[in-house]
């Protein structure tokens, strides 16, 4: 039995089980690289005199730091590689990250709505607008889709960033977008609240998968973090 209607079981353990091994693969080497990233000084006798902690504090909480760094990034491509994994979905991964032919829709992926930089959001437009011209893509519409959004907002709104070199503003265009993850979710699988199932099943499939992972379902607090990032 398919634990989402929208990716199939062989899709979704192999995606998931790939995240795990790239973290066990970032977390056991993340001490090795510690030093290798330039460590700043001066963070670390401020925080410490400041927070009331040790140096040794500081470190473990630096360490913590880079190891959430790459874990984002890797977020980011897990939700690319679902999003374009599910039926009638294909992944790009170019100039684009996934396109579906029957929706007419190309998309950009990103994980948090606060992680892409100004400069980078015109780019993101332009590489949109670049493929809307060609033929093979007459009537799509572009989203960039942010999983994450700003104020636990709901949004699915023209994408109009601001170039930085001129500031001016792109123009807006009804083809070219900027939406939530919960509601591109819905809009790419048809089926309501399918991020909020994804959320859900994860601990399960995690769990089968490394053997821990259920335990997080009895937290209090499990589904409070989802709903307050989503409305």
């Amino acid at each position: 039995m398919s634990k989402l209607t929208f990716i199939s079981n062989e899709k979704l353990y192999k995606i998931v089980s790939d995240f795990v091994e790239q973290h066990q693969v970032i977390q056991s080497q993340a001490q090795e690289k510690l030093y290798q990233n330039s460590l700043d000084p001066f963070s670390a006798i401020l925080f410490s005199i400041c927070s009331g902690c040790s140096l040794q504090n500081w470190l473990e909480i630096e360490l913590g730091r880079q190891i959430g760094k790459s874990f984002q990034n890797n977020v980011g491509q897990f939700h690319q590689n679902i999003l374009g994994s599910c039926k009638g979905w294909e992944i790009i991964d170019s100039v684009i990250d996934i396109k579906n032919e029957e929706k007419k829709i190309i998309a950009e992926i990103k994980n948090k709505h606060n992680t892409t930089k100004g400069s980078d959001r015109k780019v993101i437009y332009d590489n949109l607008a670049e493929t809307l011209k060609k033929p093979s893509y007459k009537n799509y519409t572009g989203y960039f889709v942010e999983i994450i959004p700003k104020n636990r907002k709901r949004y699915d709104k023209c994408f109009t960033p601001s170039d930085s070199t001129t500031n001016i503003v792109k123009p807006s265009r009804e083809d070219i977008r900027v939406i939530d993850g919960a509601s591109f979710y819905e809009i790419a699988t048809g089926v309501p609240n399918s991020l909020m199932q994804l959320y859900k099943i994860l601990p399960v499939v995690i769990q089968e998968i490394k053997g821990s992972g259920s335990e997080v379902l009895q937290d209090p607090l499990f589904e409070e973090l989802f709903f307050k990032t989503y409305k």
